[in-house]
């Protein structure tokens, strides 16, 4: 099997941490040790860490269905501090749901030879399931992590968990 990277999607304070403006709440908070962990094991594997992070515009079109929320440069677009971008991890900015649009990520996986793509994060139902149609477009081997990733609407979660899985071909577990 070739290189495998973990995509770490939006684990920004404006998401994960009480008073942030889109704060998915205390339960979402229980994906940071599992989250954690996989960012452990992936480095030392020689796989590639991608912190994937909104980084919008204080205009951003998203927010006419969003509260404003990680503006690019504001304390809510920062990564939460359990986890460090370290030399060799990847930070790749976005300014819509897909971690693909208009960003660098072909280029990084390309670059890195990636095979395989595991996805940690939030929100289920919007970036994680964003970034998996891409990947599946794309026809690249995805995992998504049940323990590791959460939204802010349970529904939209098992829906998107359940859609991955048999529409887009994910592996989740």
């Amino acid at each position: 099997m070739g290189k495998k990277a973990l995509i770490v999607a939006d684990m920004l304070r404006d998401f994960m941490e009480p008073g942030g403006t889109l704060y998915l709440g205390d339960e979402a908070r229980r994906i940071i040790p599992f989250v954690a962990s996989k960012i452990e094991e992936t480095r030392p594997a020689g796989g590639v860490v991608i912190y994937v992070t909104d980084a919008h515009a204080p205009d951003d079109k998203e927010f006419q269905l969003f509260a404003p929320h990680a503006v690019k440069g504001s304390k809510g677009a920062e990564i939460i501090p359990e986890f460090q971008v370290l030399p060799g991890d990847y930070r790749v900015e976005k300014t819509s749901y897909s971690c693909f649009h208009n960003t660098e990520m072909d280029a990084i996986l390309k670059q890195e030879r990636v095979e395989r793509v595991e996805i940690v994060g939030v929100c289920t139902s919007i970036c994680v399931m964003a970034t998996v149609k891409e990947l599946f477009d794309r026809g690249i081997p995805r995992l998504v992590y049940r323990e590791g990733v959460a939204d802010f609407d349970p529904e939209g979660h098992a829906f998107a968990l359940k859609y991955m899985q048999r529409v887009l071909g994910a592996e989740v577990v």
